[in-house]
């Protein structure tokens, strides 16, 4: 089985180091009051500012590597996520997540290889 890193951590266990860079981004949420008027002038009425996810992808994964990943978030909706932090990344810092847009390809059924498991875990 691959590496595990203390970088980020579900629920204080520790992740597989992915074989692909981890993709960080941050997305302003806007209200139900925002959107553009008739002169298409945009009105913001931002609720929330800087909300993180973070996209993993492993291009290649064993049947073990899978099953530990997947027993890291359990059937819990909602986890601690260990990250690094976005002013210092020598930081961690934790944070209330969920996870989504989760997908696999099964390369063998033989061998117990995966091809291309990803999935993005989203600040609540």
């Amino acid at each position: 089985m691959r590496a595990v890193t203390e970088d980020f951590a579900v629920n204080g266990k520790p992740m597989l180091a992915p074989d692909m860079g981890v993709q960080v981004s941050y997305e302003d949420i806007d209200g139900a009051s925002a959107g553009r008027d008739q002169s298409g002038y945009m009105h913001r009425r931002m609720v929330r500012c800087k909300v993180p996810s973070w996209t993993f992808t492993y291009n290649h994964i064993t049947e073990e590597e899978r099953a530990y990943t997947e027993a890291l978030f359990g059937s819990d909706a909602v986890f601690t996520f260990t990250h690094p932090s976005r002013l210092d990344a020598r930081q961690r810092e934790e944070t209330r997540c969920y996870r989504s847009k989760c997908g696999i390809s099964w390369r063998s059924a033989v061998n117990g290889l995966w091809n291309g498991y990803s999935f993005t875990v989203i600040a609540l």
